[in-house]
């Protein structure tokens, strides 16, 4: 009995429930009466639609196509009309196809069905809103609103694609494409237009249609989705992006994506096209900072103007700089020399010191030069180089010069750390300006008969004419790389500056000369650490070109089989830095998986694995999504990976992080830095060292204070966590390495080229940063550079402005007018700028000449200005 009561009582709790459903959907039928008579209508239209009358279908037609374009809509529901003649869809499709083809009523009935099918959900192959537009009407298709031409838009796309595969005839669709993009153009969608012409290959459309209105939104669409295409449709949008600045008069904008075309007859043309003198002063501070060389007094770019010419030289070679920098540095009230000891704070240090018998000393002091040349760079002061030896009652060892308390080579890196103190400097330092006393002093030198002076000389010209282009370099330095009587060493050094003064020109004499070298050494040569010299030089000289470098990857497959692999790699990873390849990153971790079995001697085999890792790095750090991935891949290679791989792990995640300490980055590190393969280790401090360049991160800096306490009795991982440690406090925190600059959008590919050159020869760090050639560390001079906002004058002088300073948003495709910044402060220029930071003059009264505002940048009264009175 209590089971059938049970039974029952569950029978009625369902009858309550279905009663309950089945209400609102009642209450769903239920019309309000205005929405009652307006079905009523629509489906008495529908009815005399059917009728044979053409008189009465087309006032039917006119009625309906009137309701539905007076409908109004949300965004999330679809128009009443639409709504109430969908279930009648499928007849008025039939009716559209018995009606007499290329009347006036069927081509308005086409249009009621070609709107209606949008409505519904779409069907794997099925097209109808694009196949019923193409009967309808050629009227504006703009008046059925924006979601509709979204819509058609897709449906456009994946025609356009079909009928292209299949060799059909386009016309059609295209003439639909020409109506839709003004409408996008016209009405603030300006990506979708821009997405459209992409898919059917007619990205030129474009630069008719935009004004001063829509310019701005554009490009920067055009130009942040250039990392997110393939080839070639990735440098289309930048050719077409510069076109539009072009016509617009925007010549900073123009400069700044011919750089990243990175087309030597493009720049010129674009400083060339520049009428206005301080404008022009403006494009050669950003060239300054992009390391690109112009011949102002020849050429396309020449300058008739001698005192203008001489203007513009001194500022693309850099000579204020020195000025500018000590001037941000005495603001800052930064401008007391630091000593070694200033930066290894020992007296934080818990517990065990180094010191006593396991400290090297010869290896410490070299440890010093460094970090006092990486902390004073720029300042032109230090108390260790550039001060005078005073004699002192102590005796005699307390009036010896450091640079004599270094032992061989050290005194090398201790002569040279002179250089990096006095960097930019025109009277202490030396510029690239007409009087080359660079050239002068250094050529010599490179036939000297003692090797170490002739290595030193050699790279002394490739840091010193680093992105310039010179062919006296090249006169003296090629046949040091195809003489085959020349040793390994200077070989590769030479072929590395070679790479570092003609990075990215494609130089057809040194790559032949490298490529020759790479043929005619015998296998024991091209096993040596510094044969890798010589593809990285070959590699420099390709540098961010892409598809240039095919040709030259085929005779690399021809070479020993010794370093074919590793020059391949090599030389496909830096064609393709920056660029976010998704294929050759794909390539690359295929690479990264393998499992190589090498026997002894036969290490070469895996030798291809670390350039792979740094490679994935080096493509993917185009933009902050292809970062992060590269990040997670990164982390499965230290779990999967082989040593090899293992090994050039902590270095690509120094190269994507390049001084920009993010707290996963480092964490990783961290935990590497402990790692039981002494050469991961000894990647981690280094990379540690370059993740914080110039930041004076105080986390960092507790890190390597810790590291220096655990390593007290490894000599040689002590020298690299104090480097490292000079490294954070780079130019007293004033510096970055990064070399990212214009609000990330330019890869300056000098800066890149320093920074490679350092983190390859960590690659071989027993034959290179901790041997005989510790110096290859002031290779990162090329990539230095003041992380500061300098704003000038008409004359050049200092001019201090307000300005804010805030964390950068991404506001591309954003609707309306977004703020640039979030969080900002407010700061007196000249001022420091840290990692994804931006800026914004804070005043209406001058004018910046740049849009973006980083470096020095050159400000103009407003002429609009009225000074507000406050009393």
């Amino acid at each position: 009995m209590a089971g059938d009561s049970a039974a029952g009582k569950d029978q009625k709790d369902v009858g309550k429930k279905e009663e309950g459903k089945k209400k609102p959907e009642e209450k769903e039928e239920e019309l309000s009466e205005e929405d009652a008579e307006l079905k009523r209508n629509l489906e008495t239209m529908i009815e005399r639609v059917m009728e044979s009358d053409v008189g009465v279908q087309q006032l039917a037609l006119d009625s309906m196509i009137n309701e539905i374009r007076s409908a109004t809509a949300s965004m999330t529901s679809v128009p009443k009309p639409l709504k109430f003649l969908n279930t009648h869809l499928d007849a008025l499709v039939a009716r559209c196809e018995v009606l007499p083809a290329g009347s006036p009523n069927q081509s308005k009935l086409a249009d009621i069905v070609s709107v209606l099918a949008t409505t519904v959900a779409p069907k794997e192959g099925v097209r109808n809103a694009l196949k019923f537009r193409l009967l309808g009407s050629s009227n504006d298709i703009g008046v059925w609103g924006h979601e509709y031409l979204r819509h058609l838009a897709g449906e456009i796309s994946h025609e356009f694609n079909e009928r292209d595969d299949a060799g059909a005839p386009c016309a059609d669709l295209l003439a639909l494409v020409a109506q839709i993009v003004p409408y996008h153009m016209t009405h603030n969608a300006e990506p979708e237009a821009v997405d459209l012409l992409l898919e059917v290959d007619r990205l030129d459309d474009l630069v008719p249609l935009v004004d001063d209105k829509n310019y701005a939104r554009t490009c920067l669409y055009l130009t942040s989705c250039c990392t997110y295409l393939p080839e070639p449709d990735d440098q289309r949008v930048l050719e077409v992006s510069h076109a539009i600045y072009m016509k617009m008069g925007k010549m900073h904008d123009a400069l700044r994506v011919s750089l990243r075309l990175n087309r030597r007859e493009l720049v010129e043309s674009t400083f060339a096209a520049c009428a206005d003198p301080l404008e022009k002063k403006q494009l050669c501070y950003l060239l300054a900072r992009q390391g690109y060389a112009l011949k102002l007094d020849e050429g396309v770019a020449a300058i008739a103007d001698e005192t203008l010419q001489e203007s513009c030289r001194e500022i693309i070679s850099n000579s204020k700089l020195s000025e500018h920098f000590l001037a941000l540095g005495r603001d800052l009230d930064v401008m007391e020399p630091k000593q070694p000891d200033d930066v290894y704070k020992t007296h934080l240090i818990d517990g065990r010191a180094p010191t006593g018998a396991a400290v090297d000393s010869a290896r410490q002091n070299l440890a010093s030069t460094f970090v006092n040349a990486f902390v004073n760079a720029g300042f032109g002061t230090d108390k260790l180089v550039t001060v005078e030896a005073e004699a002192s009652s102590s005796g005699a060892a307390a009036s010896t010069h450091w640079i004599f308390k270094n032992r061989d080579h050290g005194k090398t890196s201790a002569t040279a750390s002179v250089g990096m103190i006095t960097m930019w400097d025109v009277e202490g330092g030396l510029p690239q300006n007409e009087n080359d006393p660079a050239f002068a002093l250094i050529s010599d030198y490179v036939s000297n008969p003692d090797p170490s002076i002739r290595i030193g000389a050699v790279l002394g010209l490739g840091l010193a004419y680093a992105g310039t282009n010179r062919e006296e370099v090249e006169e003296l330095l090629l046949p040091l790389v195809t003489e085959t009587d020349v040793s390994m060493e200077l070989a590769g050094f030479a072929a590395l500056a070679l790479g570092l003064v003609f990075t990215s020109t494609c130089k057809e004499d040194i790559v032949m000369g490298i490529l020759q070298a790479l043929m005619c050494r015998s296998e024991a040569d091209l096993a040596s650490p510094f044969a890798k010299y010589l593809c990285l030089g070959l590699g420099f000289l390709f540098l961010g070109k892409q598809d240039v470098v095919e040709a030259t990857l085929e005779v690399a497959k021809t070479l020993n089989e010794t370093i074919s692999q590793f020059c391949q790699v090599t030389l496909e990873s830096l064609a393709y830095a920056g660029t976010g390849d998704v294929l050759k990153v794909q390539q690359l971790l295929a690479m990264c998986g393998e499992h190589i079995e090498a026997e002894e001697g036969k290490e070469w085999k895996a030798m291809h694995q670390g350039p792979a890792v740094i490679g994935l790095a080096l493509i993917a750090m185009a933009e902050p999504c292809g970062a992060q991935m590269a990040g997670r891949s990164l982390e499965h290679m230290l779990q999967y990976g082989e040593p090899s791989v293992r090994r050039a792990v902590p270095l690509a995640i120094a190269v994507l992080n390049i001084s920009s300490p993010d707290m996963n980055a480092i964490d990783t590190l961290a935990r590497l830095s402990h790692d039981t393969d002494s050469e991961v280790a000894q990647n981690s401090v280094l990379a540690l060292g370059l993740c914080g360049a110039g930041t004076n991160n105080a986390r960092l800096a507790g890190i390597l204070r810790n590291l220096s306490s655990y390593y007290y009795k490894d000599p040689v991982l002590l020298y690299l966590v104090k480097v490292s440690q000079g490294l954070v406090h780079m130019g007293k925190g004033l510096m970055t390495l990064s070399p990212y600059h214009t609000e990330r959008q330019l890869l300056s590919g000098v800066a890149l080229a320093g920074v490679l050159s350092v983190v390859f020869s960590a690659l071989d760090m027993k034959a290179t940063l901790t041997g005989k050639h510790a110096y290859v560390l002031y290779a990162l001079s090329a990539a230095m550079a003041p992380r500061m906002l300098m704003t000038l004058d008409e004359e050049g002088k200092l001019l201090p402005v307000v300005a804010r300073i805030g964390n950068a948003v991404d506001t591309v495709a954003q609707a309306g007018r977004p703020k640039t910044i979030t969080g900002f402060q407010t700061h007196t220029t000249p001022v420091l700028m840290g990692m994804g930071e931006r800026a914004e003059l804070g005043t209406e009264k001058y004018i910046a000449l740049s849009p973006v505002l980083e470096g020095q940048v050159i400000l103009k009264l407003n002429p609009d200005y009225v000074e507000t009175n406050t009393d």
